[in-house]
């Protein structure tokens, strides 16, 4: 090849790969601002005194507090009510469901039993059908139940944390099974040689290399129990016992009375325990997703 044409060839290269690199950081410009309209949209309505989401400029010409104001001060819609709702409802429901689910994961990783296969495939069967699909039956199970026992009948806490637990243990349990599998047995078998119990194996040696996938299962969990509507606005029919997303709901529904000035200035403050929980844990997030799918 004669220098001339391999000095086109790099060339052509060279520019091809800088077409490339635009085309990539174009297309991360517009994805960028497909992902922030929204939030930039919500942020103006919440300042905009006009309570309108219709013809409301990008930047608000008078911007104020007052949409913030009675979203506080409001005596038909307990908004800091529903705010310790949804903490308590998804925190409670996160801290029973991550050690239900550790302690699942670490029985079918680490012990040989019987009938233990078609359990973990019964385990992922019930969970191919969501909870919302079984609504009915979930609505007189815990009708039946309050009979009996009131403190999880309908419109309790502790039906709604029943539900919920049904619906992330499965999941959650193949999830955190796949990272202990890929602990090497060498760890528990020198362990057990030094003299540990398997109590202390579990909670010594392996639960502090599986902190990752545990934060991975503990946010996924809180994510989808602090932002539930339907299961919730299903069970609770006391307004003082609603979580966020059934309070907020509230404030849009009926159409003579819509305040979307106030739900946008609600919206934005419920983000914000999942934007802190997400900024504090984002370092074990990548780590618990992919080893955990590597090996299962």
């Amino acid at each position: 090849m004669s220098k001339g044409r391999y000095t086109t060839s790099v060339g052509s290269i060279q520019r091809g790969k800088r077409i490339a690199l635009l085309l990539r950081i174009l297309l991360a410009i517009v994805m960028l601002i497909f992902a922030l309209f929204p939030i930039l949209w919500i942020i103006s309505a919440s300042f905009n005194p006009t309570g309108s989401l219709v013809g409301q400029p990008l930047i608000p010409q008078n911007p104020t507090l007052a949409n913030y104001q009675r979203l506080f001060n409001d005596p038909v819609n307990p908004y800091p009510r529903w705010y310790v709702n949804s903490l308590f409802v998804a925190t409670t429901v996160t801290v029973v469901a991550t050690a239900i689910t550790t302690l699942a994961a670490y029985a079918f990783s680490r012990f040989n039993f019987r009938s233990r296969r078609p359990l973990l495939q019964a385990v992922l069967l019930i969970q191919v059908f969501p909870n919302f699909l079984n609504m009915v039956a979930l609505f007189l199970i815990l009708q039946q139940f309050g009979s009996y026992i009131p403190a999880i009948g309908l419109n309790t806490y502790g039906g709604l944390f029943l539900v919920y637990l049904g619906g992330t243990l499965g999941a959650n349990t193949w999830l955190t099974k796949g990272y202990f599998d890929s602990i090497p047995r060498d760890l528990d078998e020198a362990a057990t040689v030094d003299g540990a119990s398997g109590w202390q194996v579990f909670w010594v040696v392996l639960l502090p290399l599986v902190r990752p996938i545990l934060v991975v299962v503990a946010l996924l969990t809180f994510i989808g129990t602090y932002s539930e509507f339907v299961l919730a606005r299903v069970l609770l029919t006391d307004k003082m016992m609603y979580t966020l997303a059934v309070g907020l709901n509230q404030m849009v529904a009926n159409q003579f009375a819509q305040s979307w000035g106030v739900f946008s200035a609600g919206a934005l403050l419920a983000a914000l325990p999942t934007i802190i929980l997400f900024m504090f844990f984002q370092r074990y997030l990548v780590g618990g997703l992919t080893t955990g799918a590597v090996k299962g």
